[in-house]
């Protein structure tokens, strides 16, 4: 049987399939339907600094091929997480990735501050939040501001660092170079692509937010490309999303340049999906005679 662990950071995953942040919550209902154990790690429900409600509803939205979504974070904040959720989490024998975001600097400093002594493994920064302090533009759409969060981050915990990069940006690899520049151990790529739908009856956007973050398979070319071009670009690991709905799926963004990948829509639709994905690459692995599933990271040929 193929070994399927990798490593990220220096953090071992006894495979490369995690669950995203945001599908899968705090794994509690999913633990009954399989072993959380059975996943290389769990990126939990992105975290505040305090409790948020999230947007008003309607606030999810189908699209040919994905999904709309304006959540808005709701959460219960990162006490309630470190207090109730991870002890929990913790004795489930899979690697927990802790996602925060915080709309200044200041509070996702705070939150990198109370986790650093926990059972957390891995730190996920999802910079494409908006900086109340800079206009409301989200900390990940300029290499200033993107570089300006990761270093006051970086230096105020020794946890593996992974900053979670938007898709919404001109050129993604300017931005993974300056969070590398400043101290990122990896980046996750990518969070979901601006998008929009209309109720051509009431002239009203399907979403009360007007506009939300697309996922699904009809991004997954957009992800592939995007890894693949960071990978490229940054000496530091890339773990791949964005559309991951199969084993073959999870394999072509490896060979792109992912050393891991998480998992989100595909969950709404088979709360499955992460389990069917491990064995998957497994038989494929064995199929192909690799003995490792990181034999086949970065080994995409291009013409």
């Amino acid at each position: 049987m193929a070994d399927l662990r990798v490593e990220i950071a220096g953090v071992s995953f006894k495979n490369p399939v995690i669950p995203a942040s945001g599908a899968f919550g705090f794994g509690h209902e999913y633990e009954k339907l399989y072993p959380l154990s059975k996943l290389g790690g769990i990126s939990v429900k992105g975290m505040t600094l305090n409790q948020k409600d999230g947007n008003p509803p309607p606030r999810i939205a189908e699209t040919p091929m994905g999904m709309l979504n304006s959540v808005g974070l709701q959460n219960p904040g990162i006490d309630y997480f470190l207090e109730k959720e991870l002890p929990y989490l913790a004795g489930k024998e899979t690697r927990i990735i802790a996602n925060v975001a915080g709309s200044t600097v200041e509070d996702c400093v705070t939150m990198v501050k109370k986790i650093e002594g926990s059972a957390v493994d891995m730190i996920e920064l999802n910079i494409s939040c908006p900086n109340v302090k800079q206009g409301g533009a989200a900390f990940g759409t300029s290499c200033e501001s993107a570089a300006g969060i990761t270093a006051a981050v970086r230096k105020a915990t020794t946890k593996p660092l992974m900053v979670k990069l938007s898709p919404n940006v001109t050129d993604i690899t300017a931005i993974a170079k300056a969070v590398e520049s400043e101290g990122a151990d990896a980046v996750s790529l990518i969070n979901t692509l601006l998008g929009m739908r209309i109720d051509i009856n009431s002239r009203r956007p399907v979403l009360k937010n007007n506009v939300g973050g697309m996922s699904g398979p009809a991004v997954f070319p957009i992800a592939v490309r995007m890894v693949w071009q960071v990978a490229n670009a940054v000496q530091i690991p890339v773990v791949g999303m964005g559309g991951i709905s199969s084993a073959e799926d999870a394999i072509e963004m490896m060979m792109a340049g992912a050393s891991a990948v998480q998992v989100g829509a595909a969950i709404f639709t088979d709360p499955y999906a992460p389990v069917k994905i491990i064995d998957g690459i497994s038989s494929w692995l064995d199929c192909k005679g690799i003995a490792s599933v990181k034999d086949i990271v970065g080994t995409v040929q291009p013409w």
